[in-house]
Formats: C-alpha cells, sequence, structure tokens
C-alpha cells in the first residue's frame, strides 16, 4: 500500500497524522526479495561465516563488522537473469507467447533478429 490509500478510509487529518507515523519499505513483487536474501545469505556464509565461531556473541560481532561496512557501500545485485531469458530456459513454466514477441538467444541473453520473407 501507498500512503493514499489511508485518505480512502480516513479524513485527511487523520491520513496524515498516520502517515507521519510510518516508514515505507519498498518491498519488490513476487519472489524476488526472497531471491535477493538468498544472496546476500550466501555473501555472508563466503565471506564471514566460513569458519567455526566459538559463542553467539563472537557470531553477533563478526557479522556487525561484516554488515557494517557493506551497507556503508551500498552494495546492489544486479539482476542478469530477465524475463526474456526465463522464458527459453524455463519455457515449461512460461504461457506460450504470442507470435509478435522476440526470442532471445540463450548465450547472450539478446533478442534474435529474424528476418521476414515477403511470399
Amino acid at each position: 500500500h501507498t500512503p493514499a490509500a489511508l485518505y480512502s478510509v480516513f479524513s485527511p487529518e487523520e491520513a496524515r497524522r498516520i502517515t507521519r507515523k510510518l516508514e515505507f519499505h519498498y518491498t519488490p513483487k513476487h519472489g524476488s526479495w526472497l531471491n535477493m536474501a538468498e544472496c546476500e545469505f550466501a555473501v555472508l556464509a563466503g565471506q564471514c561465516l566460513n569458519r567455526r565461531i566459538a559463542n553467539l556473541e563472537t557470531l553477533r560481532k563478526e557479522i556487525a563488522a561484516w554488515q557494517g561496512p557493506r551497507n556503508l557501500r551500498q552494495t546492489k545485485i544486479h539482476w542478469q537473469f530477465g524475463t526474456d531469458l526465463a522464458r527459453v530456459k524455463l519455457k515449461r513454466l512460461y504461457p506460450p507467447l504470442k507470435s509478435s514477441e522476440t526470442p532471445v538467444d540463450l548465450e547472450t541473453s539478446e533478442p534474435v533478429k529474424t528476418s521476414v520473407s515477403a511470399h
């Protein structure tokens, strides 16, 4: 929802009061948020948790020491597997494309140029 949703059920004054108390966070659509969390945990495991850690307090300190610089760098995920490529690789999960849509090359993820011949 957005702050505008509050205005449909509350008076403008009340909606504004409530909105000022809220903090809105972007939540990705579909399951991509879960994939982002899995990616982040994989990096954490590889960079920080790749050894035996003696106790919970040490674990908390190690994670905090890893997390601080990573957050300051504002590390982002760069998706490389788009819908067009997914339609090719996971075709059993996707409905058939209309003939007007462009197929994608599996190696380059680029649209395949097709020639149309006149009959």
